[in-house]
């Protein structure tokens, strides 16, 4: 079971501690891989997507929003036309999966 589940935070869903056996499930070991050093930069989701953080740590603040931290161990779903900012705190990678809208 998960340790702890985050929604409706600006609409960025959060699992954290999410169980050996979902990722299974999802199939996330055959989603793409995105990495980036230590940054910041703006993004646009023009499709919802969820991902694995496979490493590191990054805030995302939605620009009508909160900031939420992310990292290792999580699986995160952002909303499709979502515009945030990204400050990747330590290097990341995610498998990533993008949702038809």
């Amino acid at each position: 079971m998960a340790d702890d589940i985050v929604t409706g935070v600006d609409e960025i869903s959060i699992e954290h501690g999410v169980p050996p056996a979902k990722l299974e499930v999802l199939g996330v070991d055959d989603w793409p891989v995105w990495s980036s050093e230590k940054s910041t930069f703006d993004w646009t989701y023009q499709v919802a997507e969820t991902c694995y953080i496979i490493d590191g740590e990054a805030i995302v603040t939605p620009h009508d929003g909160r900031p939420v931290t992310i990292t290792r161990g999580d699986l995160v779903t952002f909303p499709g036309g979502m515009s945030c900012t990204w400050e990747v705190l330590s290097p990341i990678s995610k498998h990533y999966r993008l949702l038809s809208m």
